[in-house]
């Protein structure tokens, strides 16, 4: 290394150039054991994205009293979701990795090659990266699994992408997407799935909408999370043609003593347990794949609030995940971001194709 860069690659004239996308998503320990979880909480509550705390204060919170209890607890928890091939939230990042990379393949000849990365954890962002450009990707598209953006998911993630590049002295071109809260396909893909769930278990008297919590400082400092999600949340209703009295929207995951984004997801299944309502369903739009936060936050924890407090039925309709309607709108969405990187369509030989196999017979 000199000057601070990498040392470049081999480089052979007349190498195809590709075209990378990246998936990023939060990040999941490695197993679900105190050992393991300790270092991925360490880095995810070490980031400043994610807790705006000043660090000095910080670090002795979190390396005095966190990392020596919460490892233990968080496994417990790991545990009770973990499948046989691992972590869930891992093991559907992958599949829509891998179904990504077939559906952009019947699209486009270009070639692409697909990646997913953790911002904490495993698959490091630096390493993927490193990776693609062992493929000779001068083009990369860096696509936050988030639907709606915030500075400690979508932001803190593409700071590792620019910390990565910074100490290359061949940098790729480089495109990131945002948010795509208010995606037409995103949002036709979450109804598709509520409305399956629905047909197959019929409907409850209240559709909750659970959505990632944040501190309410967030809002007042300028982050477009909040307002975000009640997009998304008011899409979906009208996109399932729902009243305002049949749905909800609540934040959850909040830990520590000052206010978050409003209303609480577990003070709202409380409510409704002590109103007795005889049977409410909990989707969660702000996650692509479901993980700790909706397979034992949601789906256990809102079960125990909701019917100790007195109500009903209770069901969680999982995440999109490997959905044909979220990877087809997953799908869309890159190739729009990919536009002027592809080659255009050869539109002169697929109309003489058409012509050819009109003479030969086939159905206008």
């Amino acid at each position: 290394m000199k000057h601070g860069y990498k040392t470049e690659l081999g480089f052979t004239h007349g190498t195809p150039e590709k075209t990378g996308i990246l998936l990023i998503n939060l990040g999941t320990p490695d197993a679900p054991t105190a050992q393991a979880v300790r270092p991925y909480l360490k880095e995810f509550l070490g980031d400043p994205r994610v807790v705006e705390i000043p660090r000095f204060i910080w670090w002795f919170i979190l390396n005095g009293i966190i990392l020596n209890v919460r490892p233990k607890k968080s496994a417990a928890k790991y545990a009770s979701i973990w499948l046989p091939e691992g972590s869930p939230l891992r093991v559907y990042t992958e599949k829509q990795a891998v179904l990504l990379q077939g559906y952009l393949s019947q699209k486009t000849k270009a070639p692409l090659v697909i990646e997913h990365a953790m911002r904490y954890g495993n698959p490091s962002i630096p390493s993927v990266l490193r990776k693609l450009k062992e493929q000779n990707c001068q083009r990369i598209l860096v696509v936050p699994m988030y639907p709606q953006y915030a500075a400690s998911t979508t932001a803190t993630a593409t700071d590792i992408v620019f910390n990565e590049l910074q100490h290359w002295r061949n940098t790729p071109a480089l495109r990131t997407i945002k948010h795509f809260h208010d995606d037409p396909g995103y949002i036709k893909a979450l109804a598709a799935n509520v409305n399956d769930y629905w047909m197959q278990n019929g409907r409850p008297e209240k559709l909750l909408m659970s959505f990632h919590g944040l501190p309410r400082y967030t809002l007042d400092r300028g982050d477009p999370y909040h307002c975000e999600c009640h997009k998304t949340a008011r899409l979906l209703a009208q996109e399932l043609g729902l009243r305002e009295d049949q749905y909800a929207l609540s934040f959850q995951s909040r830990f520590g003593r000052a206010e978050w984004l409003k209303p609480y997801t577990t003070a709202t299944l409380k409510e409704w347990g002590v109103q007795k309502i005889r049977r409410v369903d909990v989707v969660c739009p702000g996650f692509v794949a479901d993980c700790l936060e909706t397979l034992e936050e949601i789906a256990m924890e809102g079960r125990e609030d909701f019917q100790h407090a007195g109500g009903g039925e209770y069901h969680y309709i999982p995440c999109l995940n490997e959905r044909p309607e979220w990877i087809h709108a997953l799908t869309a969405l890159v190739l729009d971001n990919l536009q002027g990187w592809l080659p255009e369509p050869d539109l002169a030989g697929l109309e003489q194709g058409r012509l050819r196999a009109l003479a030969l017979g086939a159905p206008g």
